[in-house]
């Protein structure tokens, strides 16, 4: 844990340290909203083609992302300085300092409206930790807008987005949810249509993979091979856009999953025990080491999940369907 002192409050830790802006009054006066709650959704990679690695050490990406209900919710209160407390499976692991985005994320929209970051942002976890489902881009997202409702600021979506791409790869599709490509290392993103919902099961793994460490794994796999330019699949994009479950599994594509496998040799197990359980298709999700398994229905996922979790394979396994919102502000 980097920075500050850590201490236990109310059963959270804590420490000093797709939808359009909805204004609110300005944080920590009488006619402002005491609170604001953003609920922000995880993301499963259906397809994430990787190029070779950038001059500035990053890769183009062929990024097709898809937002799930599975959801963190991210609470701001004013305050006399910036804090972060976290409640949650694995709450543990999320970081309070300045390192973690939703502080990241206070503080730059801050900058921007030459205001002091003042706030108190408590995370709500339910998206795994380091489980390659931008668990901490989505605390990021739902920072930014919720501390833009707090503190009246009414930023144009267009700005938070900036953020969001200064914050992190991931985090402009937090904000946007559904389903989107997202191009350059990412950030850069076309929204899809999806013409129907598909069913998932996540299997959780004990600890997490570094997304930097996978990365530089891949350059290690592929080093004097010609990586190809990363380009979305005409067939996915298409099983997207008519909501079609059997053509999006035969489409579903990671090219972060040998690297992965490389690091943590175990998730073939995990694959396995899904497939053979009946998923249509699996697949590491993003970086790892969390497993992503698509299923034809709902109750095709809850045998598939009880598979899972009875195969001893991984941690626990849960049920999801897509597309899903971006970041939403609760109501009071």
């Amino acid at each position: 844990m980097n920075g500050g002192t850590e201490r236990v409050r109310d059963g959270a830790r804590t420490a000093g340290g797709g939808t359009e802006p909805v204004g609110g009054g300005t944080g920590g006066t009488g006619d402002g909203p005491r609170s604001v709650t953003v609920r922000v959704p995880a993301k499963v990679n259906v397809q994430l083609a990787v190029g070779a690695a950038r001059p500035d050490g990053f890769h183009d990406l062929a990024n097709v992302f898809l937002a799930v209900s599975l959801h963190d919710e991210v609470t701001a209160t004013p305050a006399e300085a910036l804090t972060v407390t976290c409640e949650g499976p694995d709450a543990d692991k999320v970081p309070l300092d300045r390192t973690n985005l939703a502080a990241r994320a206070a503080e730059l929209l801050a900058a921007r409206h030459g205001i002091a970051p003042d706030v108190h942002l408590h995370i709500a976890k339910d998206i795994p930790v380091a489980g390659g489902m931008a668990g901490g881009s989505a605390d990021g997202a739902g920072a930014l807008l919720a501390c833009d409702a707090l503190w009246g600021l009414d930023t144009p979506r267009s700005e938070l987005l900036d953020i969001c791409a200064e914050l992190g790869s991931d985090v402009p599709f937090s904000l946007v949810g559904g389903a989107a490509l997202g191009t350059g290392r990412g950030e850069k993103l076309t929204e899809l249509p999806v013409g129907g919902a598909f069913h998932w099961v996540f299997a959780v793994a004990d600890g997490g993979l570094s997304t930097p460490v996978v990365f530089g794994e891949f350059d290690r796999l592929t080093e004097g091979t010609d990586v190809p330019e990363p380009a979305a699949s005409p067939a996915l994009l298409e099983a997207l856009r008519t909501g079609d479950t059997t053509a999006l599994a035969g489409a579903l594509a990671n090219d972060l999953q040998a690297p992965a496998l490389s690091l943590r040799p175990s998730l073939a197990a995990t694959l396995a025990a899904g497939t053979d359980a009946g998923a249509l298709a699996a697949l590491v999700s993003g970086s790892g080491p969390t497993t992503a398994f698509l299923v034809k229905d709902a109750e095709a996922a809850k045998a598939v999940a009880a598979a899972l979790t009875a195969s001893g394979t991984c941690r626990t396994a849960r049920t999801a369907t897509s597309p899903a919102a971006g970041a939403t502000i609760l109501p009071d």
